[in-house]
């Protein structure tokens, strides 16, 4: 497996430019699955977890051309209602083609979920909501079962407001007969940006962003052309790589309103943030402030940028609390970043991150997507080599990390071992 080794030390300057939001381009790929017109995407990530979903949308009968940052899907002729454990156990996102396959074609088979190994992220208000929805939905053998004669409008109230199931309800109820109200929906960017993508469709969706949905249902979709919001996750963690190395980072084409909660921490943190135009920028000064963070939904403190922060806080003058209150066991990196010198002690949900005067390279272990940058970024700030191994989670969600770090001053590099 490859791995990244980082030489700690240099002061990150320079501009990165923001990709397409990973977290956004999924569920928007698979509404393609909705219409049988052809779908055109724009600012389309080049990370694993994409291609992935293409490969899925293929398997399932779409055709799909991609050149450079636009991809083009055509779901016209689907010939299986059925997305296998194979393509579906890396990605959770892939659970998201139940909906849009049962709102097509009456039934859908779909294995239940994997991606990354942080808590149990049960898919049960998923199937919940379908049932809500006139589906029949059974588990056997590891697949979620659903079949429906007519979709029908609900009200459906979510016990918590979980991304995944408020876009996944979203795409079935633009296609049921009648209303549907998502209440308790989830307000995050990507949850618009998917609105947005169907309304485009023709979907008649009015309240995205808050924190009721209302979906009026038609009888079709068509086809439309759809430029992916930027990466906030991916913007916040450069922010947080140019505020713990002293840097000066601005991250072109990132948006202030979807980082909110990150950029006024970082200022608490004792960092300068500019916005303009061109994006967002940060300067920080040779040492920060810790300051406490706890993860909420949108528009809290993001969840996928607590490991990052955390690793920003291990040299930070003082001590922070760092409540995680999204996911269970998601401070794996805790144990990791310990091992560079960090004085993190975790207590269930809670983490306590005493400032050090230095931490020093070693090997480390990716857990996770988000733990598994953290540990890049502890490397930027550690004296001597900070090798992190199995960084198969990084790409699935950054593009070309070590080669934007390296745009930045970093000495970073990636080195190939063998497949295990």
């Amino acid at each position: 497996m490859d791995s990244i080794v980082v030489r700690g030390g240099t002061r990150l300057r320079g501009e990165v430019q923001n990709e397409g939001a990973k977290n956004a381009a999924l569920p928007v790929l698979f509404a393609a699955l909705l219409t049988e017109d052809a779908c055109v995407f724009h600012n389309v990530p080049a990370v694993v977890d994409v291609r992935t979903a293409l490969r899925l949308l293929a398997d399932l009968g779409a055709e799909v051309q991609q050149e450079g940052s636009t991809v083009w899907v055509r779901a016209k002729h689907l010939r299986s209602v059925e997305a296998p454990y194979e393509l579906v156990k890396t990605m959770r996102a892939s659970f998201l083609t139940l909906g849009p396959l049962l709102a097509r074609c009456g039934e859908a088979r779909v294995s239940t979920p994997g991606g990354c190994a942080i808590g149990a992220r049960p898919v049960d208000l998923h199937l919940k909501g379908l049932e809500q929805l006139g589906a029949a939905v059974q588990i056997v053998h590891g697949y979620a079962e659903a079949r429906a004669r007519r979709l029908r409008g609900a009200t459906i109230y979510l016990d918590v407001p979980s991304v995944g199931a408020t876009e996944h309800l979203m795409m079935v109820a633009a296609l049921a007969a009648g209303t549907t109200r998502i209440e308790n929906a989830a307000r995050e960017p990507e949850v618009v940006d998917l609105a947005d993508t169907l309304v485009a469709m023709g979907a008649r969706i009015s309240g995205a962003g808050e924190d009721v949905i209302t979906i009026e249902g038609v009888e079709r979709l068509h086809g439309a052309e759809h430029t992916i919001i930027p990466d906030r996750i991916e913007a916040g963690t450069f922010l947080i790589a140019g505020a713990m190395t002293a840097g000066d980072v601005l991250v072109r084409g990132a948006r202030g309103d979807h980082l909110h909660a990150l950029l006024r921490k970082l200022e608490e943190a004792g960092a300068e943030i500019r916005e303009d135009a061109a994006g967002l920028r940060v300067c920080a000064p040779p040492r920060l402030r810790s300051v406490d963070v706890t993860t909420m939904p949108y528009p809290g403190f993001p969840t996928d940028l607590q490991a990052q922060f955390m690793a920003a806080m291990t040299r930070a003058e003082g001590r922070a609390v760092i409540r995680e209150t999204i996911f269970e066991n998601r401070f794996l990196h805790a144990l990791e970043l310990n091992r560079l010198g960090a004085d993190i002690k975790v207590s269930g949900n809670t983490a306590v991150v005493q400032g050090v005067d230095k931490l020093t390279g070693a090997p480390v272990m990716a857990t996770d997507l988000r733990a598994s940058v953290s540990l890049v970024l502890a490397g930027l700030v550690a004296e001597g080599e900070t090798e992190v191994a199995r960084v198969y989670h990084l790409d699935r969600g950054y593009a070309q990390l070590e080669e934007k770090l390296r745009l930045l001053g970093a000495q970073v590099e990636r080195r190939s071992g063998k497949k295990g």
